[in-house]
């Protein structure tokens, strides 16, 4: 048990457990994403397409991006429902900084405060697995993801325009939030391509 305790994130919500998710679980992820249409609809332009879990599943990174380790979480309910999702990549860009790149929460648990729980939780463990950054990116237009973020630490380094998803192509926030004591000059001396003005 303690091995598991190391190898994935706790979670102190009574009743819900985490999990790693797989290629076997892609129904189960498809049915979740397909319940949260006011999400995709605000990233994407539209629900989530008939093959959402299958290519997040599978999703290759860009093109030159490195990555030490991708994980996909479940947290699962007492009935072994899917209350919860979240995509993170250990060390994505650079060593140190770890990438969320989808929290999202069911909407039956909206208000609750379990994102923000779950987000603590992530992030202890990612300290204790050698994070210094947590990053993410913000569509810009999303206004409860812009309203949320800030609110845990995270501040916006640049902005990016001409990002396709889906059926929209965005502007996207790029935002991080330092883990030890860091500051944001540092953060972009090791990870060139969120500098302001890079290509």
């Amino acid at each position: 048990m303690e091995v598991e305790s190391q190898r994935l994130p706790g979670c102190s919500t009574e009743a819900l457990r985490v999990v790693e998710l797989h290629d076997s679980d892609e129904a189960e992820l498809q049915h979740f994403f397909e319940q949260a249409p006011d999400y995709f609809i605000a990233v994407n332009g539209e629900p989530a397409t008939p093959t959402e879990a299958r290519d997040e599943l599978r999703g290759d990174l860009p093109a030159g991006w490195s990555c030490g380790r991708m994980y996909w979480l479940g947290y699962r309910d007492a009935d072994d429902q899917l209350v919860a999702v979240v995509n993170i990549a250990a060390d994505l860009l650079a060593t140190g900084v770890w990438h969320i790149g989808l929290l999202l929460v069911h909407t039956r648990w909206h208000g609750t405060g379990l994102a923000r729980r779950l987000h603590a939780e992530l992030e202890t463990w990612a300290v204790s697995k050698g994070a210094q950054w947590l990053r993410l990116t913000v569509v810009v237009g999303n206004a409860k993801a812009e309203r949320f973020w800030p609110k845990l630490g995270y501040v916006q380094v640049r902005t990016r325009d001409g990002i396709t998803m889906g059926r929209q192509v965005n502007r996207v926030s790029i935002q991080v939030k330092a883990l030890a004591g860091g500051r944001v000059n540092e953060y972009l001396a090791s990870v060139e391509r969120d500098r302001p003005g890079v290509a």
